[in-house]
């Protein structure tokens, strides 16, 4: 297959996730692209010879993010349907859509705390309910604001009162009843997006796809949030920033966790490598005075999911599947047995 076909493979493959994600409008879109991108623009020539993995890399979601800004700004581009609107959009906006394939959509969504508290919460029913935790790949930081979300899973109601509340369609057994007290909160990105910059925002906002009013709501009061009181967020590279804090004091009584959410993917083999194995030297030192724990919410191309993976140490039981939750946290379906998991390793598209 050329690279052509299979850059024309990769939005149809987006499209199809779209479809099963409840997101008729961005579906449409990713199709129409797989039809009408030409070389007769430097946009289509960038994409359509794209040099890396267009699935792994997420190229589809560059390029709509940045047709959604147009859309967003009010430009005809498309999203009503219109496929000749489409390819006229590609080719007036070219020098507008060129930036948006520089670099990973920063889709980061504060419904994916809810599958997070999901695993903390497998956790704190073995370790206790103290956690200091440790975000990978943070973004915009959203997520660094779990410990001032409220949630409703199952029925089980953890965290204080909130603008946002995390309430996922729940599926199947509710997650332990184990009470989760946060101490610490902190992230690293190689790019943090600044949300007290209001093209930042803009840009995050434009990868929520247009299907996704509610989302859409949820995002604003959240970048509200992080504007209104902060986070603890730093720029560096995620496996110098894991390897130094694991090697910081942990506190007596304090379970120190590691987490991440549609993030692996794109840290390369290098970082993935270094990064578990300081996670699993971390996790052969830890005690139940200083437990170490690691959770993350990732794709499962065969499920058209994502799964709620969760490892405690000290302890005989490996990474476990303890539930699987769509991309942005729609729903979340917990298990009645956790699911024995190897190593987390990535196949497929990605349909964040």
């Amino acid at each position: 297959m050329s690279t052509e076909e299979r850059v024309r493979e990769a939005f149809r493959r987006q499209a199809g996730f779209c479809d099963v994600m409840g997101a008729p409008i961005t579906a449409t879109v990713a199709r129409g692209l797989a039809d009408v991108l030409g070389r007769d623009t430097a946009t289509g020539r960038a994409v359509l010879d794209w040099p890396g993995d267009p699935i792994a890399d997420a190229l589809p979601l560059r390029l709509i993010g940045g047709l959604h800004a147009l859309h967003r700004a009010g430009h005809a581009v498309g999203f009503d349907g219109d496929v000749e609107e489409l390819r006229t959009a590609l080719v007036v906006h070219n020098a507008a859509l060129l930036p948006w394939l520089d670099g990973p959509p920063q889709t980061n969504e504060p419904g994916r705390s809810a599958a997070l508290m999901t695993g903390l919460l497998h956790l704190a029913a073995r370790y206790g309910p103290r956690f200091e935790l440790l975000e990978l790949g943070s973004s915009a930081a959203l997520n660094l604001l779990i410990d001032r979300y409220r949630f409703d899973l199952g029925g089980m109601s953890v965290g204080p009162e909130s603008p946002v509340t995390l309430r996922p369609d729940w599926r199947g057994p509710s997650p332990p009843d184990a009470p989760v007290a946060i101490e610490s909160v902190r992230g690293v990105d190689i790019a943090p997006i600044d949300l007290t910059d209001p093209a930042a925002a803009t840009r995050l906002a434009a990868y929520c796809w247009i299907d996704a009013t509610e989302r859409q709501t949820r995002l604003d009061r959240a970048i509200a949030m992080v504007r209104d009181q902060g986070v603890a967020l730093d720029r560096g590279d995620a496996a110098d920033w894991v390897v130094a804090r694991l090697a910081e004091p942990q506190a007596v009584g304090v379970a120190r966790v590691v987490v991440h959410s549609v993030v692996w993917q794109y840290l390369g083999r290098d970082r993935q490598t270094r990064m578990r194995d300081a996670i699993h030297a971390a996790g052969a030192g830890a005690t139940m005075q200083r437990p170490f724990g690691w959770v993350m919410l990732e794709p499962n191309r065969d499920l058209a999911a994502h799964e709620v993976r969760v490892r405690g140490w000290p302890g005989e039981r490996g990474m476990e599947v303890v539930a699987h939750a769509h991309a942005h946290g729609t729903w979340i379906e917990g298990l009645a047995a956790p699911h024995p998991a190897g190593d987390y390793v990535l196949s497929g598209v990605a349909p964040v």
